[in-house]
């Protein structure tokens, strides 16, 4: 029984956000880099999963060297093994090429069972990735996954609660699945001293395209069927205003001023 948890490293949220306008991409060697936040759920998830069934976890992460880094943390956490997906080839993939990349690794590590992701990255944003991931490795395709009721692996079936607009809804699967989580289904861990001391002195495996038998044409800017053609700032919002007076004086005055953008009639 073999779950895999595909991790990112993305920009620091918090950290001031630059961009190469002219290459449509983010100047992400002025930003510190951290775990997907959204990966860090699936992470946890997939460990609870490991202590409840007794599975074997193994994270993968695409990027370049730094993105060692998340994969350590997943060590440190407890994973049984990582792998880091890592070429030059790769550089610029959109997110079918970022998904066949991970197709190929979770292919070579072979038998995997449930494919565990966080629902979108927060600079890509797109939250396609889990989708065609699915679509690629033929496997059943389970989204914004707030719980994983049952897990049963030699039946090979899969009981989740899916959040919807209003509510949830429970979706009953066959394994193998891949399964996007959203924030909020645990509350992820953090690395112990002796996990993190030992973590530190792993090596990582690196596999090229050719490790995976990945077809180079089918990945990298070139390949990619979504360009990022203009990126702009958003120009900042005017400084509001304060109506002051009597309750009666400031209620007419804010029907005034909406009537006069006509945001009433």
């Amino acid at each position: 029984m073999k779950v895999a948890v595909c991790i990112k490293q993305v920009p620091d949220t918090e950290a001031e956000i630059k961009w190469d306008t002219q290459k449509g991409v983010l100047k992400r060697d002025s930003i510190d880099p951290i775990t997907n936040p959204f990966d860090e759920f699936a992470v946890e998830e997939a460990l609870l999963t490991k202590e409840k069934y007794d599975c074997e976890v193994y994270a993968i992460s695409m990027g370049p060297e730094r993105a060692q880094d998340v994969l350590r943390n997943a060590l440190a956490l407890g994973v049984n093994g990582v792998y880091h997906i890592m070429d030059e080839s790769l550089s610029g993939s959109d997110t079918f090429g970022t998904a066949y990349a991970l197709a190929a690794a979770i292919k070579k590590i072979g038998d995997v069972d449930i494919v565990l992701m966080g629902r979108q990255s927060t600079d890509g944003n797109t939250g396609v990735v889990p989708g065609e991931l699915a679509a690629i490795l033929g496997y059943t395709p389970l989204t914004y996954v707030a719980k994983i009721r049952e897990i049963d692996f030699q039946g090979k079936k899969i009981v989740v609660e899916r959040a919807i607009e209003g509510g949830f809804e429970v979706v009953e699967g066959k394994l193998p699945a891949v399964v996007s989580v959203i924030k909020g289904i645990n509350e992820p861990r953090l690395p112990n001293l002796m996990g993190i001391r030992k973590a530190a002195k792993m090596e990582i495996p690196k596999w090229t395209c050719d490790d995976l038998g990945i077809e180079k044409n089918k990945v990298g800017l070139s390949a990619s069927a979504t360009k990022v053609v203009e990126i702009s700032v958003p120009p900042p919002k005017s400084q509001g205003e304060i109506l002051k007076g009597e309750l009666d004086e400031i209620a007419e005055a804010l029907a005034s001023k909406l009537l006069d953008l006509k945001i009433i009639k």
